[in-house]
């Protein structure tokens, strides 16, 4: 990928790109991609939301991918029937920043039998160990370490500082953002005596295709057998998942989500920021749960559970309601208790202590 012409991108290219119509200037030439907020001229921005009708309204952009037209809007529209994955897939095709130019760097260290492919860019100080591969135009930031029998797809790109440890297997068009290991041991001992044994983890870990992985994520190798992040997967900054999980296709994981050993997830599972599940688990496809959840037990599919033990959404709203009006029905509960008993207290009075007779 090279960088824009000085002088930009006809409008006409990027609409014919799009299958987009136009209504406005058509002439223009767009220098860059920006936010609605940010953007000047010479930038396309994006509406990618009613909500936002009237920050488009006042943007500086000289073009805006909308959903329909809208007459009040001063820059050239391009109408689209998906604005916002038309806007991305502009971004990266005309604006995306360029890779490295391939080759490799004179600092890399190679073990042997390394087989690299043609087209790579490997940067200074990456360590390739014995017998590993990288595939066609892989990119490989600084500082990389890739253990013995590293298997590297196509089109995968690798951020500075990542470890791909012994026996690891990383599909086409992965990236994984700097600071990830995958392949470290997992968490596994056997107390004896009060001492902590190790057990050995002689599995990999598989990550398939068109994974992310985002910074300082950490994958653990199996026990045995093998860790897998299914096709299509989307990982967060500092996720721990833990030997022998299995994340299935499409799944989406946020940030600092932990994930015990040997537990099943299925496909297009949605799991939120800080959510943790404990091991040996079985998560159905489709289930949804929100952040902060503690998820103890197996989730049939299109579950969508949220709280601390986790129950269904809905349950888990009705009773945060009820905790808001604790304390009034805890006062109300005791008025009644003491009117009962023959004394009315008032709601927010503080109910009498009650004396007890000395024996004579």
């Amino acid at each position: 990928m090279t960088h824009p012409p000085a002088a930009g991108y006809r409008l006409t290219e990027l609409a014919d790109a799009i299958h987009a119509q136009i209504h406005g200037p058509s002439h223009l030439h767009i220098t860059g991609v920006n936010s609605l907020e940010e953007a000047a001229s010479g930038d396309l921005a994006c509406l990618s939301s009613k909500q936002l009708t009237d920050v488009a309204r006042r943007s500086c952009a000289s073009a805006v991918v909308v959903p329909v037209y809208d007459p009040d809007l001063e820059a050239t529209q391009l109408i689209s029937k998906q604005p916002h994955l038309d806007f991305i897939h502009l971004s990266k095709r005309f604006f995306s920043k360029p890779s490295p130019q391939a080759g490799i760097a004179p600092t890399v260290v190679q073990g042997t039998d390394v087989h690299i492919e043609h087209d790579v860019s490997i940067g200074p100080f990456v360590t390739i160990g014995d017998g590993t591969t990288i595939g066609h135009r892989v990119t490989i930031y600084p500082g990389v370490c890739l253990g013995c029998d590293v298997t590297i797809g196509d089109e995968t790109v690798i951020y500075p500082h990542v470890s791909v440890l012994d026996g690891c297997q990383i599909g086409k068009r992965v990236i994984i953002h700097a600071g990830t290991v995958i392949g470290s041991d997992g968490f596994g001992y056997i107390q004896h005596e009060g001492r902590h044994h190790k057990i050995p983890q002689r599995g990999i870990v598989v990550i398939e295709d068109d994974v992310e992985l985002g910074a300082n994520v950490t994958v653990d190798r199996a026990t045995f057998g093998r860790t897998l992040i299914g096709q299509g997967s989307k990982i967060d900054n500092q996720v721990q998942i833990a030997h022998n999980v299995t994340l299935g296709e499409h799944g989406l994981v946020v940030a600092q989500v932990g994930i015990a050993g040997s537990t099943t997830i299925g496909k297009h599972v949605m799991i939120g920021g800080q959510a943790g599940l404990i091991d040996h688990l079985t998560i159905g496809d489709q289930v949804k749960i929100a952040a902060g959840a503690g998820i103890e037990k197996n989730v049939a599919s299109g579950a969508i559970l949220s709280g601390s033990p986790a129950r269904h959404h809905p349950t888990t709203l009705r009773t945060q309601v009820l905790l808001n009006h604790l304390h009034e029905l805890y006062q109300r509960v005791a008025a009644l208790e003491k009117r009962q008993a023959g004394t009315v207290v008032t709601p927010g009075q503080r109910p009498p202590t009650r004396k007890t007779k000395k024996s004579t």
